[in-house]
């Protein structure tokens, strides 16, 4: 992660009361890294100058992704625009666009030898197109210098950014991320910045413009959500033709940061899974330390085949 301290990555929260960060239970805990390809991995990261949501975020799985060579690039810098309570990404006023970002990106995946490359953002509200134009060349980009990579994209919202999504479909990513985070009701103190059915619609439209795209969401449970809200909330994505939900465990950044309501048991976990294959998802993840990218390359090659078998049981019906 940044060395920034938590009062510059998180000016907005300063004046917020403490959150008591409670004490994990057994099923949360992992590893440090130590592994050598985990070192390898870094240094390219660091070598072309690049975000990872990975460090940014502090995601509790870098040792076990980063030793696979399986990094979540960060793209449009390392500041983010909004302020959710959940997030450790910085906010504040970010830097103009590295023009030269994609050349990098498509560069790290050719020299990290990806099959599968997961990139995400952060919001970037301060630019006309909210950074579609941008996603679409870090496309572009990737399919040139590492051509039989398949591209999953992680989106912020663009919200009322118009003609945005349509930039970004138009540049063909294999999987279009949208993650909803939480259920309606916790958006105005969760996900502020956010409007729950602009990005729902954002999903719907993803998948409207390419048919054949497989569109994605994500869940983060523990903040106090019932588990009608949570069935709710799946029961919209697949309204809006979502094929993979991924849901897993809030883990609070900082004490600044939105308040764990209670750990979610790896039995309940299993139980939203086993609804969410009922309510028709092509795939499903739904553990503890599920994260939008943890084992995206093994679950797309899952999400394909689930697509393959769908339509060759429906052709002999």
């Amino acid at each position: 992660m940044t060395g920034k301290s938590a009062a510059l990555r998180h000016p907005e929260k300063r004046n917020r009361p403490d959150n008591i960060i409670q004490r994990k239970p057994p099923w949360i805990r992992v590893k440090a890294p130590t592994s050598p390809i985990y070192r390898e991995t870094r240094d390219i990261v660091r070598e072309n100058g690049l975000h990872t949501v990975c460090e940014e975020a502090g995601c509790p799985n870098i040792g076990e992704c980063w030793a696979k060579k399986h990094a979540t690039f960060m793209i449009m810098g390392d500041t983010c625009t909004r302020a959710c309570a959940f997030c450790n990404v910085a906010t504040g006023t970010p830097l103009p666009l590295d023009s030269m970002e994609p050349v990098k990106i498509g560069t790290a995946a050719a020299r990290l030898g990806l099959e599968h490359i997961v990139v995400t953002s952060v919001d970037r509200d301060d630019l006309a197109d909210g950074g579609a134009s941008h996603f679409a060349e870090v496309i572009v980009r990737i399919r040139e210098f590492a051509p039989s990579v398949t591209v999953e994209i992680l989106t912020p919202d663009f919200k009322d950014k118009e003609g945005a999504i349509e930039v970004v479909a138009e540049a063909r990513p294999d999987v279009f991320n949208h993650n909803l985070e939480t259920v309606p009701r916790l958006y105005p103190t969760i996900r502020p910045g956010a409007r729950y059915f602009t990005s729902l619609e954002l999903l719907h439209r993803a998948k409207k413009l390419d048919p054949g795209v497989f569109t994605k969401s994500g869940l983060m449970v523990g903040l106090g959500e019932s588990r009608a809200e949570v069935h709710q909330v799946m029961d919209d994505m697949r309204a809006a033709d979502v094929d993979f939900v991924t849901i897993g465990q809030y883990l609070q950044p900082t004490p600044k940061h939105a308040a764990i309501d209670r750990f979610v048991t790896p039995d309940e976990f299993d139980a939203y899974a086993s609804a969410a294959r009922g309510k028709g998802f092509l795939m499903v993840a739904a553990t503890p330390l599920t994260r939008s990218s943890y084992h995206a390359d093994a679950n797309f090659a899952q999400l394909r085949e689930a697509r393959r078998s769908m339509i060759e049981s429906a052709a002999n019906v």
